[in-house]
């Protein structure tokens, strides 16, 4: 019997004491505490914890993700010297073999006094192939033997935007099998986070990736697998459109939007702005011309697929507008960093959903103040978005943050995420509708709904940001059935 009774939890943010009946995977019941009706093949006691929807990762690069947990973090690095004493550091403490590939990943180079470049890798690892990823996945900086490794000859190095991307395929990777059981591992942490669904962005094959996954092990989350640019003729060959479930899964894969670059990264300086960047003529670089973004929209659109344009700066977000207004199609943008003010209520005119990643301000906070000098009282602009309307979905962009919800509200309501005054706190955002946002836009717990639940030890109203980011969690359901219990 596919029945479970949660006993005595508080339905909703200050709710009161409920039992909650779940069968065939939805809410089929709520009642007074402790008069929960009929026999039930499970029960779980809530100790008095919140239930709340479970939360959606709107953006999420599943594989790189997995990966990124066994590589070497450069995230305290502040400089390009000190990337590679703490490359050095970890090796001294790890039983690396010569022969391998060392990965790096996490630098965040927007602030560094020196620069990155193949010959401080070659001098500190004479002869290693060296691959070290930053942050926002937008840079890759590689060794002289890794750059063979790959068959390029670069002057520095310092690979950006695309070249980055199609060195990173090119580099050794561990066998599919290894890397599923990676991405499993990822999704079970996620799992004890809360977590009930992400949207994986990977720059891959998902659908084909995911169905066979699934053939292993149902997996701990939903999945909804974004169709890429290189990918959109074989997605209309086989006739997938946005929100079909997939036949493989058990209803728990889906397919996604259809991914775009309109630009690259803040940190990289790549993303297009109306200004350009300080010390520079450049205003970043535009991916994908209006001439060659709209055509593709349409025939994704045209076929059942709901663009999604990833978008950064403020002259590529207008870009995306422009194109989203053109095309006449609902969608997405993605990371909507920098806006122009009278671009901000067209999302909601547009009926486009604001796919966010609140975890990337506090982090960014200090390299968008030095590239967008006097433009960041309009950077991650949450408040003025919601305000206008438009729906906000919150991710993590994982690997660039942790594939962790709940650091994204902690940043959406307190917008900082250490000692430091919030940043632009005008753009903090109440904690119900940052909650919403990391729950696919769900608000509530109903009789009828899926049961993707979580169940908080605390209430979050009664906590502070920091405290949000740890916040505990005492189970995890996914349509009926536990996926964590503390």
């Amino acid at each position: 019997m596919d029945d479970l009774l949660l006993r005595r939890v508080r339905v909703g943010l200050g709710g009161g004491l409920a039992d909650v009946r779940v069968n065939d995977g939805r809410v089929a019941a709520i009642e007074e505490p402790g008069t929960g009706s009929g026999f039930a093949a499970r029960v779980l006691d809530g100790h008095g914890g919140t239930l709340l929807p479970g939360l959606v990762d709107a953006h999420v690069h599943a594989l790189q993700w997995a990966t990124f947990r066994r590589r070497i973090p450069l995230d305290d690095a502040r400089s390009a010297a000190e990337a590679v004493e703490l490359l050095l550091r970890r090796l001294l403490e790890t039983s690396d073999r010569p022969g391998d590939l060392v990965v790096g990943a996490g630098f965040r180079d927007g602030l560094w006094p020196d620069k990155p470049h193949k010959d401080l890798l070659q001098r500190a690892l004479p002869g290693r192939a060296v691959a070290l990823f930053s942050a926002d996945l937008h840079t890759l900086w590689l060794s002289p033997a890794a750059l063979k490794l790959v068959g390029r000859d670069h002057p520095t190095g310092v690979l950006l935007e695309n070249d980055c991307m199609t060195a990173t395929a090119a580099l050794p990777s561990a066998s599919p099998d290894v890397q599923d059981r990676w991405v499993a591992d990822a999704l079970s942490a996620a799992a004890s986070r809360g977590v009930t669904g992400i949207v994986d962005y990977e720059y891959a094959d998902t659908v084909t990736d995911w169905t066979r996954r699934v053939a292993a092990a149902a997996p701990a989350t939903r999945v909804s697998c974004v169709i890429s640019r290189l990918l959109l003729d074989v997605a209309v060959a086989c006739g997938h459109r946005t929100g079909d479930v997939l036949p493989a899964g058990g209803g728990l894969l889906s397919v996604g939007p259809f991914k775009l670059f309109v630009d690259g990264s803040l940190n990289t300086r790549t993303a297009y702005c109306h200004d350009p960047y300080p010390e520079s003529d450049s205003p970043g670089l535009l991916e994908l011309p209006p001439s060659e973004l709209e055509p593709l929209m349409r025939r994704a659109w045209e076929n059942g697929l709901v663009p999604a344009l990833h978008a950064i700066g403020d002259k590529a977000n207008t870009i995306a507008l422009d194109a989203f207004a053109a095309a006449g199609c609902p969608g997405r943008i993605e990371h909507a960093q920098l806006l122009s003010i009278e671009d901000i209520p067209r999302f909601a005119g547009l009926d486009l959903v604001a796919s966010v990643q609140p975890a990337h301000q506090p982090d960014d906070r200090d390299v968008a103040d030095r590239h967008w000098y006097g433009r960041t009282d309009r950077a991650y602009a949450y408040r003025a978005l919601l305000d206008s309307g438009a729906r906000l979905e919150i991710g993590s962009d994982a690997p660039v943050a942790p594939l962790d919800p709940w650091d994204g509200v902690a940043a959406a309501v307190g917008r900082t995420d250490d000692d430091r005054p919030a940043w632009h706190p005008e753009q903090a955002i109440p904690l119900a509708d940052a909650l919403a946002a990391a729950s696919g836009g769900r608000r509530g717990i109903a009789v009828g709904d899926v049961a993707d639940l979580m169940i908080t030890a605390a209430d979050p109203s009664h906590l502070s940001p920091a405290q949000l980011r740890d916040m505990p969690l005492t189970a995890t359901i996914l349509a009926g059935k536990p996926t964590h219990l503390a």
